[in-house]
């Protein structure tokens, strides 16, 4: 790892992303410190999605990454202090840190998942882990936010994956769906690598709402009533995410056409609906 990071602001201001978009809901000093854990996040898997670098020099990145994550930084750096600062605050273990960069250092040894717990397995490294360090931050008080953050890690990350189908396969011919649904529904790889939209598609796409959808409501059931006070910032995130898994449904999963988002009205409304929300029960 050479040079030193941008600030942790700075990354968040250029990422525009939906978590940025709810982290406005969070009181300052707790979002000061999201801020410093996303742009961490942003920042590791930006390596990872460079494709101009060669792969070995990636790997070689993240894993300098990961050693300064686990063992300390071997040089100062504003962004590697904040991050490294996070754990004993918030008291959570460094290594889960690790596994994201786990996570995300693994889409650069394979573009394929053979089952669905295999993907699971992945959706925990890049979005649950995320979900399980945010609530520390975020200030939860049960134990059974946990599970909350497990299973709306889940559900996130499968709506990108839907959402991104088209896209993952024009840019990098990665295939995130598992092949061995892919078989169930006789869809080939190269279908999807063509961007082929048929009945088969669309039935393949069907079982991967399905499953989202399952998490989400297990997600609502999971978070206990005293800690939704403090999970708004993630509460959003779930509405967000959540409208965006329905719109691709209404739109007949034809994601092969537009990256499907919400309206920045939308996401507007939402953000003000959830501090309103805030306010009151903060009162």
């Amino acid at each position: 790892m050479t040079g030193s990071s941008p600030s942790s602001a700075e990354i968040t201001k250029r990422a525009r992303s939906n978590l940025a978009f709810a982290l406005l809901a969070l009181p300052a000093e707790r979002r000061r410190d999201m801020v410093s854990f996303y742009a961490f996040c942003r920042v590791v898997d930006d390596i990872a999605d460079e494709e101009t670098h060669p792969i070995a020099e990636r790997k070689t990145q993240l894993q300098a990454w990961k050693n300064t994550i686990l063992h300390g930084a071997p040089s100062p750096d504003p962004l590697l202090d904040e991050v490294l600062a996070l754990a004993p605050k918030y008291h959570f273990d460094q290594s889960l840190l690790a596994e994201l960069i786990d996570g995300v250092s693994s889409d650069l040894g394979r573009s394929r998942f053979e089952t669905f717990e295999e993907l699971l397995h992945y959706c925990y490294q890049v979005a649950s882990v995320v979900g399980l360090v945010s609530i520390k931050i975020f200030g939860h008080s049960h134990p059974d936010t946990q599970k909350y953050a497990l299973h709306l890690g889940y559900a996130l990350q499968l709506t990108n994956i839907l959402r991104d189908v088209g896209q993952d396969a024009r840019d990098t011919g990665r295939i995130y769906l598992p092949l061995e649904d892919l078989r169930h529904f006789g869809v080939t790889e190269q279908q999807i690598l063509d961007h082929h939209y048929d009945h088969r598609f669309r039935a393949l796409m069907q079982r991967q709402y399905d499953r989202a959808q399952a998490f989400y409501h297990q997600a609502e059931l999971d978070l206990p009533q005293g800690d939704r006070q403090s999970m708004v910032a993630a509460e959003m995130m779930a509405q967000i995410y959540s409208e965006i898994l329905e719109k691709i449904a209404n739109l007949d999963f034809k994601v092969f056409e537009k990256r499907i988002g919400l309206h920045p009205a939308r996401k507007a409304a939402i953000l003000a609906a959830y501090l309103l929300r805030s306010l009151i029960g903060a009162v």
